[in-house]
């Protein structure tokens, strides 16, 4: 059996996607992320795979295990996926390796809850294939860079903000002055930015709190292990304010081994038997194959639909995508062993 004959259709794919589209699923809502869980989780069923449901923890929605033969970021893609492996059940096509597929509730947001599951799953299995959207140019991620979150908070003196303003002391001036700091370490080994600020109770008071959360990230562990020391040194009080840095989440960084790259020119492979060029290369943004890659299993990222504009009103995607990309995971799913 060729893959590459399946009967992969865009535009059906497309309406069996809709409906994973219409089930807005924000991280922060645990019910909103179950139901999009249910509607998967129904998917792979009615395909015949075994269902496994993971209660959420740490306030997350929870996770579906399915063990079987954001339309862009990354529905379309978890959507393809789960296509490929429909189309090789209907051929009665058993693949070499057994395949698991892992939905999980907090990428997005650094995945608190659920790395220890991702690592214990992977190290059961010889590949990971992770679905995130597909490059521009219609590459893959061979690796990624090293991330880490920081939580920001801001402690000052309250007064009120007319009478006796200069008696008080704002936690929000602070952060305004620690966010232009943080923007400005930013070098081309090493960015920072701040993404959330949270400050403030009554306008006509003194703010005595502000909160927020930084993001870091390099190309090499050694950049962000010294930009982590740096943001940690940012802590401190001064002139009645006090500044605290901690570190949250972190995505260790994800460098191309010898057998990542095996598992590349596999699927390189299969792309040229479908006419496709596939090139390859390291990303910024985390993702789960972070982990994964840093564990030294062989893993190939950016396996999903190609589009643009991710977190962003105008995300989109690439009909014909759907279907050149399910060919092409089916295709890897039909040939690894």
């Amino acid at each position: 059996m060729n893959p590459a004959n399946l009967p992969f259709d865009s535009e059906a794919m497309l309406q069996g996607l809709r409906g994973w589209v219409e089930c807005e699923s924000p991280t922060w809502d645990a019910g909103a992320v179950d139901r999009m869980l249910d509607i998967a989780a129904r998917d792979m069923a009615i395909m015949g795979a075994s269902i496994e449901r993971i209660a959420g923890r740490q306030g997350f929605g929870g996770c579906v295990r399915a063990r079987g033969p954001g339309i862009f970021d990354m529905k379309g893609g978890n959507y393809l996926t789960l296509e490929a492996i429909r189309q090789l059940a209907r051929a009665a096509f058993t693949t070499p390796l057994p395949v698991t597929v892992l939905f999980t509730p907090d990428e997005e947001v650094g995945t608190p809850s659920t790395r220890d599951i991702i690592e214990a799953e992977a190290a059961r299995n010889k590949y990971v294939l992770v679905p995130e959207p597909g490059r521009p140019n219609n590459g893959v991620v061979t690796g990624r860079y090293a991330i880490a979150r920081f939580n920001l908070e801001a402690t000052g003196k309250p007064s009120h903000a007319g009478a006796t303003l200069s008696s008080g002391r704002s936690a929000i001036r602070e952060m305004a002055h620690q966010i232009v700091a943080i923007d400005g370490m930013t070098t081309e080994d090493c960015t920072f930015s701040v993404g959330i600020v949270h400050g403030g109770q009554w306008v006509n008071c003194v703010a005595t709190t502000c909160t927020g959360e930084a993001l870091s990230m390099a190309k090499r562990q050694a950049d962000l292990d010294r930009g982590v020391e740096r943001m940690l040194a940012l802590s401190g009080t001064a002139n009645g304010v006090a500044f605290k840095v901690t570190r949250g989440v972190t995505r260790p960084v994800w460098e191309p081994d010898a057998g990542t790259m095996a598992l590349y020119e596999k699927a390189r492979g299969a792309a040229k038997q479908m006419g496709l060029e596939l090139p390859h290369g390291s990303a910024g943004g985390g993702s789960d194959g972070n982990f994964t890659g840093a564990m030294g299993i062989p893993t190939l990222d950016g396996l999903g639909v190609r589009g643009a504009d991710a977190h962003t009103l105008n995300e989109h995607i690439e009909v014909d995508s759907l279907a050149e990309r399910g060919r092409l995971m089916a295709g890897l799913l039909a040939t690894l062993e």
